[in-house]
């Protein structure tokens, strides 16, 4: 038992446990009880000293990703106009309030729901949180060998929270501030957790038969295609902002803060350390070093992409793609950003950053009228961080199975295919009875003065230099 603890300890310890294990092998047979009892306290410290280390790691990752929030606050506001702007943090404030509350719940619970329904569609484990319990009752706090069961679960949470978030920034500045909340707690209640539970809880898409797993490491698919695909269908049917297209025409809408977007995508740069290094369930130096730099890459190659891409294509080097650049790179490298080699997360990071430019200008030409290009960023290179697990994904190359190969792309279609089948009818029915019962849109008086003093009563800058204040 002691050695089989060890054993989950090496990534942590290498040198404490190398020492404790040869101690313990070349005791000899008439070792004294009382030496192999010390021996077996020496291991119990090493697994806990692990279980803290690993733990430790996990929060921080659970931070980082929580500032995620304050980033798309910043994001969706500096690229909306500025009398949106206290709606936008309001929806920003209170969607991982409501992620938290529902995901404790039953929401966790429906993404994870145990063993019993390995390979299965549908899953629930029941109402709310408790941490498991040992045969004797007794709370059994060493969950599993890195974390504990209520850090993984707010861990977790978070991912909910980010997969909502993004629909935030699509509808931006005309929908009801009652119908996004009402839709943000079906999102992270219900679509979401079922997707998860396809894949990270066990389901069916972890089991493909004679195919690979599907594999989507840190949520390309899970958690930033669903949020895109359920932000597309809340675009279409809500429709676009009053003077985007008019007589045939595109009309720029810029937004209001570029010094508020870039910090915002720093932030978000900054929080994808969070979320694709706490993926890696651990705090494995090796491949949470491999994770950081493949993330860092990666967004550096997708705002260089998107810098060039625009350059070229637009005749400008607009600042507004190159930040969703950076953003498209990180979408892009996190279905595999333990599988990648760093020269193949840069030209993960060019393909995204430059094909993020493109969606802009395709889903403006449908009027497909999304103020911060979350479609482009979240759906599009989603979908293609998650085949790229299948072209780039180096076999081996991080001690996974998962790789190159035909097989593998066609699961990568797979579970791209299913979890579009599935949320972006759901959502769009969703917003459809939004719109047909409590109204998905303000009126548009409301929406020309601005939402902030519509749907708020205040403003978010109150500068006037004719008034003492």
């Amino acid at each position: 038992m002691a050695t089989e603890v060890l054993d989950t300890l090496t990534a942590v310890a290498p040198a404490v446990v190398d020492t404790l294990k040869t101690a313990m092998m070349m005791a000899p047979a008439d070792t004294t009880l009382a030496t192999k009892e010390e021996l077996a306290v020496a291991s119990d410290a090493v697994a806990s000293l692990g279980l803290t280390a690993n733990n430790i790691w996990m929060m921080l990752c659970t931070a980082l990703v929580f500032l995620m929030n304050l980033g798309f606050a910043s994001v969706e506001s500096g690229l909306a106009r500025s009398k949106n702007t206290v709606n936008i943090l309001f929806k920003n404030t209170i969607t991982p309030a409501i992620g938290l509350i529902i995901y404790c719940l039953w929401g966790f619970n429906l993404m994870y729901p145990g063993s019993d329904f390995a390979g299965a569609f549908f899953g629930f484990a029941g109402f709310g949180l408790d941490s498991p319990r040992m045969e004797d009752g007794s709370l059994d706090l060493a969950y599993n060998a890195n974390y504990t069961y209520w850090t993984d679960f707010l861990f977790q949470a978070m991912f909910a929270a980010t997969a909502a978030t993004i629909v935030s920034g699509a509808v931006a500045e005309r929908i009801k501030l009652t119908s996004y909340m009402i839709f943000t707690v079906l999102l992270i209640g219900l679509i979401y957790p079922v997707i998860g539970m396809w894949k990270w809880g066990g389901g069916w898409l972890n089991s493909l038969g004679s195919l690979p797993v599907f594999y989507d490491f840190a949520g390309s698919t899970i958690v930033h295609s669903v949020g895109g695909w359920a932000a597309l269908a809340g675009v279409i049917v809500i429709g676009p902002r009053i003077g985007k297209y008019v007589d045939g025409k595109i009309l720029p809408i810029p937004g209001h803060s570029m010094p508020l977007a870039t910090i915002g995508v720093f932030l978000l740069w900054l929080g994808w350390f969070g979320f694709n290094g706490g993926s890696v369930l651990s705090a494995d130096p090796t491949l949470v070093s491999l994770v950081l730099v493949t993330t860092s890459m990666a967004a550096a190659a997708g705002a260089i992409g998107a810098m060039l891409t625009s350059g070229i294509y637009l005749k400008a080097l607009d600042l507004s793609m190159v930040l969703n650049g950076v953003l498209g790179g990180l979408v892009g490298i996190t279905a595999g950003a333990d599988l990648m080699s760093p020269t193949d997360a840069i030209l993960i990071g060019l393909i995204s950053g430059s094909i993020v430019v493109f969606a802009v200008v395709f889903f403006d030409k449908v009027k497909i009228d999304d103020p911060v290009g979350a479609t482009s960023v979240h759906l599009v290179c989603g979908v293609l961080g998650t085949l790229f697990v299948g072209i780039f994904g180096d076999k081996g190359f991080s001690g996974t199975s998962e790789g190159h190969g035909m097989s593998q792309l066609i699961s990568q279609l797979i579970g791209i295919g299913a979890t579009a089948l599935f949320v972006f009818p759901v959502s769009y029915i969703l917003f459809l009875l939004l719109s047909k019962t409590v109204g998905l849109r303000v009126p548009a008086k409301e929406e020309i003065e601005g939402l902030d003093i519509g749907e708020h009563g205040m403003r978010a800058y109150n500068i006037d230099q004719n008034k003492e204040y």
